[in-house]
């Protein structure tokens, strides 16, 4: 009897060096089979175009194990994963969010990101559009049976027969996978469902018997089985498929560069059955794929509808300083986030305290207040605002940059910054020209002529770019969670684009 254990026909050429690659066997796509894609041709941002800008963009979606937000702290093992690479490159890290109508292959193309990192299987269909790094996990491929499936087939022939309905998106890696059993003439019954409805969203549905089965890589039915009840597993239909990240065809320095960091992380072995892994990834393995309360709670029902929309634990006091003080709640929690990653007995060498880094001599609030939320709040705000119309001629965006560089730094070095841009015969009102003087403050021969001398603008220069980042990023989780309200609790995950690959 055909049994459905089938190693995936995805070959992997382990050279021993930091440029190992992995490869799939040549396969036409004929036109019905492509992804569907509307930027043909990519932009030519590379790793150099990435370092001018001091911002690598990962594209991924909100969930368990790709991205998302916990008691306001960012998560997830395609996050800490990506946010490491970004670390050691001196990058600022930004997540670029899927919608729920929105191509992460054309976000990547178009230049709006630099990287899917979505625990994507590599395919001939995806390597048609994007090259791929080398591998940093191995999954296999298992159906998932609801309790209202009438059997539970363990074999083509059996699946055939029972006409059971198998639940995939067609641009999912499943969906090729029972095609090809289709070509080898089994009749397969292939449900194709909304893009939107992701693989945790699916088996979400499966375990509520909404849907009779469906298919997951292993790692996801694993940490998903802990935490739902109703989720069958059935066999596999596809082994050691290979998870990587996919970049532009177009930047081979940036894959260089992605490749030699992945395998300090993940190699495979002579025999290729139990691939090497480092401390660190073993660490995120086990975070994101085994028991942990994070993980817990983002499966968990009612903590899922009693966190649609929240942010952070502050949020109603955000939003009542920031009502009444005129100033944007995202930004505000932005700016906490970057601080004390919402610690309020925070406290730094330089003897800022509480959750926005308050400094005890700039406020009249006595010392221990500051370790109050409500109070730490109200002066950061308060300080933030007075720079804000510091700038206030300025546009908005200008406003904001400039105003987080001072919060950070002070006026008088964004003051010697300033003349520094006025000096080169450049505008001192955009924040670009302002950064860069930022940086030229750290060289002797501009800061011994500064009024406040040596600078450390590397600093202010991050700080601005990460909260400015994690402020879209806020902007599209809230986008997200106005989706989720609309649909109810039921629909949530589906309605917030959750997936683990595209």
């Amino acid at each position: 009897m055909y049994s459905l254990i089938l190693v995936s026909s995805v070959i992997l050429i382990s050279s021993g060096c930091a440029g190992e690659q992995s490869v799939t066997d040549e396969e036409e796509i004929s036109e019905e089979q492509s992804l569907p894609v509307s930027v043909l041709e990519p932009v030519q941002r590379d790793l150099a175009e990435i370092k001018e800008s001091g911002v690598l963009r990962m594209i991924t979606y909100y969930s368990s194990n790709t991205y998302f937000l916990n008691q306001g702290i960012e998560v997830g093992f395609e996050y800490e994963l990506v946010k490491e690479f970004a670390r050691e490159n001196d990058l600022a890290l930004e997540v670029v969010i899927v919608g729920a109508d929105e191509n992460p292959f054309d976000l990547l193309n178009s230049g709006r990101g630099d990287v899917i990192a979505a625990n994507y299987t590599i395919t001939p269909e995806r390597r048609e559009i994007v090259k791929f790094t080398r591998p940093y996990n191995l999954v296999d491929q298992l159906l998932v049976y609801s309790a209202n499936s009438p059997e539970q087939p363990q074999t083509l022939e059996e699946l055939a027969e029972s006409g059971i309905p198998i639940s995939v998106r067609r641009n999912s890696s499943y969906y090729a996978r029972l095609q090809s059993f289709i070509d080898e003439g089994f009749e397969i019954n292939i449900d194709t469902i909304s893009d939107a409805i992701d693989t945790e969203a699916a088996l979400v549905q499966v375990a509520e018997g909404d849907l009779l089965a469906t298919v997951a890589d292993d790692n996801m039915f694993d940490a998903a089985n802990r935490y739902m009840d109703g989720l069958f597993p059935g066999p596999k239909i596809a082994e050691k498929d290979t998870i990587a990240w996919a970049i532009r065809s177009n930047a081979p320095d940036l894959e260089s560069s992605m490749n030699r960091f992945l395998y300090k992380h993940f190699r495979f072995t002579e025999d290729r059955e139990r691939p090497r892994r480092s401390t660190f990834l073993n660490v995120l393995r086990q975070r994101y794929f085994e028991e942990s309360r994070q993980i817990a709670e983002f499966y968990n029902p009612e903590w899922q509808f009693q966190t649609i929309g929240i942010i952070s634990p502050y949020d109603d006091i955000v939003k009542a300083v920031a009502d009444s003080m005129e100033l944007d709640w995202l930004m505000l929690t932005a700016m906490i986030a970057q601080e004390s990653s919402f610690n309020p007995n925070s406290k730094s060498w330089a003897g800022a305290v509480g959750l926005m880094q308050v400094i005890p001599r700039f406020v009249e609030t006595e010392y221990e207040q500051l370790y109050d939320p409500v109070t730490n709040i109200k002066e950061g705000a308060r300080i933030i605002k007075e720079h804000l119309n510091h700038y206030s001629y300025m546009d908005s965006t200008n406003q904001w940059q400039m105003a987080l560089a001072t919060y950070n730094v002070g006026l008088g070095h964004m003051a010697d910054a300033r003349r520094l841009v006025i000096d080169q015969n450049k505008n001192p009102n955009e924040w670009e020209n302002v950064s860069q003087a930022l940086l030229m403050l750290m060289q002797r021969r501009y800061y011994q002529d500064a009024r406040y001398g040596f600078a450390r603008g590397i600093e202010p220069v991050q700080y601005v770019k990460e909260i400015m980042n994690r402020y879209r990023t806020y902007e599209a989780i809230i986008a997200l969670a106005e989706n989720q309200q609309r649909g109810g609790i039921s629909n949530a995950m589906i309605s917030t684009g959750r997936s683990n690959e595209f």
